[in-house]
Order: C-alpha cells, then structure tokens, then sequence
C-alpha cells in the first residue's frame, strides 16, 4: 500500500509556492464562526509554510466536525470556543532536512500527548501540498494512531488544518481545526 509520504510531491509548485495566502484571514479567531465549505474554501487557497517556521507552542482551536451531523456537532464546537476546552493546541520542533517533530498541549498546557512527525505531503482533501502530522507511533494508543492530520498556512503565523481518521484503509474527514503562532501573527501588526 502507497504511503502518503510516498506519493509524488512537487513541494515547489507555484500554485502552492510558501508565502502569504490569498486571504483576509489575520487571526486564529476569525475562523471560528466558519462553516464547513468556508473553511474549505480558505483551505484551497492556503499555502505550503516552511515546516522550519513552525515551531513552538501553537495556540488551537476546533472548528468544525462535518464528520457528525450539525445538531451534534454544536455543543463540542461551541464548547471548543472558550477557555475550557481540554485542548489547548500543538508544539512543533523542526529538525531540518524537511522534518520535525511535536505533540498535542491538553489540560491549560500543563500535559503534552500523542507525539507526532511532521513533513510535507500530498493532502488528502486536494492533493496538493501540506504539512502532515504523523501520529502512528507505537507509543501512542491504537486510537492516536489512526489520527492523520495536515495543515496549511493561512497568512503569517495562522494555520488552517484537517484531522482525518483512517478507517480500514481509507481515510475519512473528521475535524477543521485551527493554530496560532502568536509571536508570529503579533509580528505582522
């Protein structure tokens, strides 16, 4: 079986090239009264980042669950929206030669869980160009594993990014979700 990291990727292309995305989107926050085919759409014209910018603690947030219906999805999302929501975001560490490495900051960043490898990789949405986050880890639960993420670059410091869940062979779309690096986006006032 074909491996995502395995596929072809021209990580150069120019509809794909680094630099600021074709959006007024400025900050993390802005994203969070999208619908599914808005975010879509944001991500469509989002860029590949520079998997060395990435780094850090990223502050995140849900955003949407398409893989649910609506009136499911309202509560977890609306809860996503405040300051209690158990997930507090991600940390990256690049490493260079196009890898890194981070995890998932829980419970008021106090817990650090599900280590993942980052690289650039064919989406699964498009097939163009994105960061992915690779959590089939053997220390990580059976369940972590089959969690495949990617991310692109909305502008500065803002990252637009999708949680798919492989199920049997295929994956599936679960979750938008969104980062921030605030260093970066207060850089760019």
């Amino acid at each position: 079986m074909e491996t995502i990291a395995a596929r072809s990727l021209d990580v150069h292309s120019p509809a794909r090239s680094t630099g600021a995305a074709p959006s007024s989107i400025r900050r993390l926050d802005e994203l969070l009264h999208l619908d599914h085919d808005a975010l879509a759409a944001l991500y469509e014209r989002a860029t590949l980042p520079q998997l060395e910018a990435i780094s850090g603690d990223l502050r995140g947030r849900m955003l949407a669950v398409p893989a649910v219906p609506s009136w499911l999805s309202k509560l977890p999302v609306a809860w996503a929206r405040t300051g209690s929501f158990p997930w507090r975001g991600k940390s990256f560490a690049p490493h260079g030669e196009g890898r890194g490495e981070g995890n998932n900051r829980v419970v008021f960043d106090a817990i650090r869980l599900f280590r993942f490898e980052t690289f650039a990789g064919p989406s699964r949405h498009d097939g163009q160009p994105a960061i992915q986050l690779d959590y089939d880890h053997a220390e990580n639960p059976f369940f972590i594993r089959k969690i495949e993420d990617e991310i692109r670059e909305l502008a500065p410091g803002v990252y637009l990014g999708q949680a798919w869940l492989r199920v049997g062979a295929e994956p599936r779309f679960v979750l938008w979700f969104g980062l921030e690096d605030r260093r970066r986006v207060e850089g760019t006032r």
